[in-house]
């Protein structure tokens, strides 16, 4: 059975990227399998109707029913929490946690993972890029740890008594918003509504090269992107339902850009350029 194991630091980040594939590739029978880092306790409350004294004192638990159900919804077969706690942002208190992801030991981090990619046996792995415009630590650790557990997991000399070697075929990171993908969003949303939620995202990344050509595969979600906005209306105590996520209409996304992408990151098999599947060639 063809299978993907995704990689996110909180939950929320696997319904923010790459939830419409996700969501499609379950339904045609690939084995997805979520592996999340933390309980993103750190996190702000940013539902105004969630916000009370209550959540906040069970935001763990809250967040991770919150993962369970958007899980559910995305088609995923398992969800493995590795339990760590939410480092929050550089120089704050969560981040000076020792129990905190981005403080735990390199190497105890890679064994889980390597244990899990080892049992799992994804084909392919989604993990995140560099994260250079959004250096939240947790995100910057899963980047460093998807590189490292898709050389690791096939070594047999790393880790001998966590499972046979497993040499994963494709390591990609999916990307929220590409150059092309906020500029095309932004003008038909200015031609059909009159504003566009992107003009500050726009300014702020003014000058910034957009990733390869050559390394981004795009996946057409048309018919799942709905789904994936129901799988980020889950997480109700991080997702405002009348926030900014959902001002782009849905039927607008599907007409001028269906696509959610992903840029390939390493790869141990033949990757045709411009492919428009994870799973090219890996029958």
């Amino acid at each position: 059975m063809p299978t993907l194991l995704a990689f996110h630091a909180h939950p929320d980040d696997e319904s923010s990227k790459g939830a419409g594939t996700v969501s499609m590739l379950a339904d045609r029978g690939v084995r997805c399998v979520l592996v999340t880092a933390t309980g993103g306790e750190a996190g702000d409350i940013l539902n105004p109707a969630m916000d009370s004294p209550d959540v906040a004192e069970n935001l763990k638990a809250i967040r991770e029913e919150e993962l369970m159900e958007a899980a559910r919804i995305q088609g995923y077969e398992e969800v493995v929490l590795l339990g760590y706690r939410d480092s929050g942002m550089p120089d704050s208190p969560d981040n000076a946690n020792p129990e905190a992801f981005a403080n735990q030991d390199e190497e105890d981090v890679l064994r889980s993972l390597v244990r899990i990619v080892r049992r799992v046996r994804p084909d392919v792995f989604l993990g995140y890029d560099a994260h250079e415009f959004y250096p939240h630590p947790d995100h910057l650790r899963v980047h460093d740890m998807s590189v490292k557990v898709f050389h690791a997991a096939a070594d047999g000399d790393r880790f001998p008594g966590e499972g046979d070697p497993w040499q994963i075929k494709r390591l990609y990171a999916p990307h929220v918003f590409t150059l092309r993908k906020m500029t095309t969003l932004h003008e038909a949303m200015l031609d059909r509504h009159g504003f566009s939620p992107f003009e500050q995202w726009l300014a702020r990344l003014d000058g910034r090269p957009d990733r390869p050509e050559s390394a981004i595969v795009r996946i057409d979600v048309t018919g799942y992107v709905e789904r994936g906005r129901d799988a980020l209306r889950a997480h109700r105590t991080q997702i405002d339902p009348n926030g900014s996520w959902f001002q782009v209409p849905t039927d607008l996304v599907e007409d001028v850009y269906p696509w959610e992408e992903f840029e390939l990151l390493a790869s141990s098999v033949e990757t045709p350029a411009g492919s428009d599947d994870l799973f090219a060639g890996l029958d």
